[in-house]
């Protein structure tokens, strides 16, 4: 994994998804060198960085066009272009106009989770894998009920974080925000 600190960064746009989560989703995921990876609100970069890693290509798209240029630059930084096709717009209608794609990574909805979850499972190909992260206990719960109504049997994990900060007298644990993972796999 790289370190959070090789991520070019911004005030207003997030993420990067901090390493450990990127570690476990990247697990989750099971992305082999003929998978097409599609990034949705990839924000600053950092699943479709480590995704282009390893995948054959990663699709990443973002409503926002300060994160479309920060993920830009973190493509450029870590020598990947060859292997990202970045897109500007609204996830609904760039998924449907996407080819078929083997691993779904919804990090940003903007409210419309059920949609792209939708239109992502009937894109997704047959055992291809979708991974949703998640502050939101709302959009937790709308996730798993989605997925569920699509016939799917999601899995829910969910990770605190917590890294040592060196003081004077021994180390401090300072906690992160706790992240969901929901995942499923394609029948």
């Amino acid at each position: 994994m790289i370190p959070d600190e090789e991520f070019i960064q911004s005030d207003s746009v997030p993420g990067p998804s901090k390493e450990e989560i990127r570690c476990l989703v990247m697990c989750k995921a099971m992305i082999t060198s003929d998978d097409i990876v599609v990034d949705v609100g990839c924000g600053s970069g950092g699943f479709t960085v480590e995704s282009a890693q390893i995948a054959k290509k990663v699709i990443s798209l973002d409503k926002n066009h300060e994160a479309i240029e920060i993920t830009s630059k973190n493509i450029q930084k870590h020598n990947i272009q060859d292997k990202v096709q970045l897109i500007e717009g609204d996830a609904l209608k760039v998924i449907e106009q996407l080819e078929p794609f083997d691993v779904l990574l919804v990090g940003g909805s903007s409210g419309d989770l059920p949609q792209i979850i939708d239109i992502g499972i009937w894109k997704l190909k047959k055992k291809g894998r979708i991974l949703i992260t998640s502050i939101l206990l709302e959009t937790r719960v709308e996730a798993v009920q989605t997925l569920k109504n699509l016939g799917l049997y999601p899995e829910v994990v969910e990770v605190t974080i917590a890294k040592g900060k060196l003081m004077e007298r021994g180390t401090m644990m300072m906690g992160r925000n706790p992240i969901t993972i929901i995942s499923a796999v394609k029948k």
